[in-house]
């Protein structure tokens, strides 16, 4: 089937061609390209980040959000991204078996996508994703990324609102992702706020968020008891109401045309064969690799 005519079912909200649609994009299969330009420009749908280290409960968090959404009667589309498999780079699915009841849902679409071992814990053809799914009949788009470090700071880029979940014993993390964690977030959420030592350690990140300079929203939730939700719902509508009176939006569509550009300009080197050329180089005794990229980059 030609990609206009998954195009058309799929904005009939036939889940399967949706599906087939994003294999396309992910896969760089031919013609990928010409159904993203002819995506209609128009889409006001919102994008929502929800990143944090792992063992925070994002998936579980996400899982309440979404039976928040449906609620109110709108139709959610979920993107996980999940670490890869060293082996054969698909996506280790074992958080998802907490979102199973939503997957025969009618208002609801979920994808699995592996990060294929791009650092900033993201699919390398995110953007080209979300954009498509934007064009799709859905109201909300949510993004779970795996929670990698320092370089969760690429969703910022991505997310009209990004939540940032932690918990009360992530003490040594903050220290490590302070500065990204203030630069991105939009919302901080205080997980598994029931542990010992949640309100003192919600106080910090008050505190910190306070001392930036930001006044970022700090929500305490359960999210295995929908204890919060209420209240994270709100924050986040509340966000996303305000984002449209700022230049945040120009940032963020400055920083998605950036990373497309890229992209596409890396889209013909190979790794595979870049390992190729560099062991050829090696065995050469004056190889540098900074000598290697410039040949490289200018032809040589």
């Amino acid at each position: 089937m030609s990609w206009q005519s998954l195009l058309e079912l799929a904005k009939a909200n036939d889940t399967r061609s949706i599906a087939r649609c994003i294999s396309l994009i992910e896969n760089d299969e031919p013609g990928y390209r010409d159904l993203l330009m002819s995506l209609a420009n128009s889409s006001t749908q919102n994008v929502i980040g929800i990143t944090g280290p792992p063992g925070a409960g994002k998936s579980t968090l996400t899982d309440g959000l979404i039976g928040q959404f449906v609620e109110k009667g709108m139709r959610v589309a979920i993107l996980c991204i999940d670490p890869s498999s060293p082996f054969n780079m698909g996506a280790l699915l074992g958080d998802r078996i907490r979102m199973s009841a939503w997957y025969t849902h009618p208002r609801v679409f979920i994808r699995s996508l592996a990060t294929r071992g791009s650092l900033g814990g993201l699919h390398p053809r995110i953007l080209e994703i979300t954009e498509f799914l934007k064009s799709m009949p859905f109201d909300l788009i949510i993004i779970e990324t795996v929670g990698v470090g320092q370089s969760e700071i690429e969703i910022a880029g991505l997310a009209d609102t990004t939540v940032v979940v932690l918990v009360p014993e992530s003490g040594d993390e903050i220290q490590t992702m302070k500065a990204g964690l203030m630069e991105i977030a939009d919302i901080f959420v205080v997980n598994k706020s029931d542990r010992p030592e949640a309100d003192q350690f919600t106080r910090y990140i008050e505190a910190m968020t306070h001392s930036a300079g930001k006044n970022c929203p700090v929500i305490k939730t359960v999210a295995s008891e929908r204890k919060g939700l209420e209240e994270l719902v709100a924050a986040i509508e509340k966000d996303l109401s305000e984002i449209s009176a700022t230049d945040r939006k120009f940032w963020l569509l400055a920083e998605r045309a950036y990373h497309l550009i890229r992209n596409y300009r890396m889209n013909d080197i190979s790794k595979s064969t870049l390992r190729k050329d560099i062991e050829q180089a090696v065995k050469s005794r004056d190889f540098s690799l900074y000598s290697f990229i410039e040949n490289y980059v200018n032809g040589k």
